[in-house]
């Protein structure tokens, strides 16, 4: 994740000290996502922490080969903590204890080829974490759905998880579905509230999920208190979603769960607040921000309901991306004085 762009320096706040604004804002993006790491590792134990450490390890270690071959300064890079922000989003957005592999296929995704490869930061048009993340869950199916129920604080399969040496049949046997998953994969022929009275999820699954949404909204509010980032594009993107996620839920409710269901459930607020706001990869006008929100969230419901993916924050997030050129030509505001179409 990068933090620059001219178009938001109004909206940034202001560094001071010695250390440069960019590693200002991108420290600030990291001490937001306290509340959620936090959550999640309450819930689902030292494995998320380790997903975290090692997603940021490898994001050091990348850049830095990379930077190295391409001769460029290597300090002044690593300072500006954006390898770390995009450890930090990878590697919470990764089933807990995931295997260091994993990782570390993803932390090549995203800095070597969706971020350095591009020029560096700044430079980039998609979102790195993002892009490390989708080619994760389409190449790796079945170890990124290895969501367990809430765990202890200390797993006894941990390290063995970590080091990828858990044998298949335990690596069954930790594999849970979330909220999202379960209710998309219910039978048909089956009611929702007949659904929920029997109890589908391990208990406490569907309160944890709700908790660690609650933790990502307070880190956001926080990133928003401090002109982080601006209002527009989570306030787009969640409105479009619950709205058309209610638009759905009124069509057939035993089909379609409620605009709260998906609120509080999955990626949804860690999306809104954490990665669609990347302003590199975003749009830059205030009426483009809106666009792009909203789309992200049409795309995220359409995806949930009627595709394949349980989530679909991702691929919403990446395929807007590719829109931003489109969005930013036609909102960018013209300047004073300039006739309609003269800057294009």
């Amino acid at each position: 994740m990068s933090m620059l762009h001219a178009s938001q320096a109004a909206d940034a706040p202001i560094s001071t000290g010695g250390t440069p604004p960019t590693a200002s804002l991108m420290r600030w993006v990291a001490a937001a996502t306290l509340p959620g790491i936090m959550t999640m590792t309450a819930f689902f134990g030292l494995g998320v922490l380790s997903n975290i450490v090692l997603a940021a390890a490898f994001a050091f270690v990348l850049e830095s080969t990379v930077l190295y071959l391409r001769k460029r300064p290597i300090l002044p890079a690593l300072n500006d903590s954006s390898a770390l922000v995009t450890g930090v989003l990878l590697g919470a957005s990764l089933p807990p204890a995931s295997p260091w592999w994993l990782i570390g296929v993803g932390m090549v995704a995203a800095v070597v080829i969706a971020k350095q490869l591009y020029g560096g930061l700044g430079q980039n048009p998609f979102n790195p974490a993002m892009v490390g993340y989708a080619l994760l869950l389409v190449s790796f199916p079945a170890h990124m759905t290895l969501w367990a129920p809430p765990q202890p604080l200390v797993g006894e399969s941990l390290w063995a998880q970590i080091m990828g040496s858990l044998p298949s049949e335990q690596i069954d046997a930790l594999s849970g579905a979330t909220p999202l998953d379960a209710f998309k994969q219910k039978a048909d022929e089956l009611s929702a509230t007949r659904f929920w009275a029997n109890d589908p999820l391990p208990a406490g699954t569907l309160e944890a999920w709700r908790m660690i949404s609650l933790a990502w909204l307070a880190g956001g509010a926080l990133l928003l208190a401090r002109r982080i980032i601006s209002w527009h594009i989570p306030a787009a993107l969640l409105g479009s979603l619950a709205l058309l996620a209610m638009l759905f839920h009124l069509a057939d409710a035993n089909q379609f769960a409620s605009p709260t269901f998906h609120l509080l459930t999955g990626a949804t607020l860690f999306g809104a607040f954490f990665i669609a706001t990347d302003p590199v990869s975003a749009a830059t006008s205030r009426r483009g921000k809106l666009l792009y929100g909203a789309g992200i969230g049409t795309l995220i419901i359409v995806i949930r309901n009627l595709g394949g993916y349980p989530d679909a924050v991702a691929f919403g997030v990446l395929l807007m991306n590719l829109c931003v050129p489109l969005i930013d030509l036609y909102t960018v505001p013209r300047p004073e004085g300039h006739a309609r179409g003269a800057m294009r």
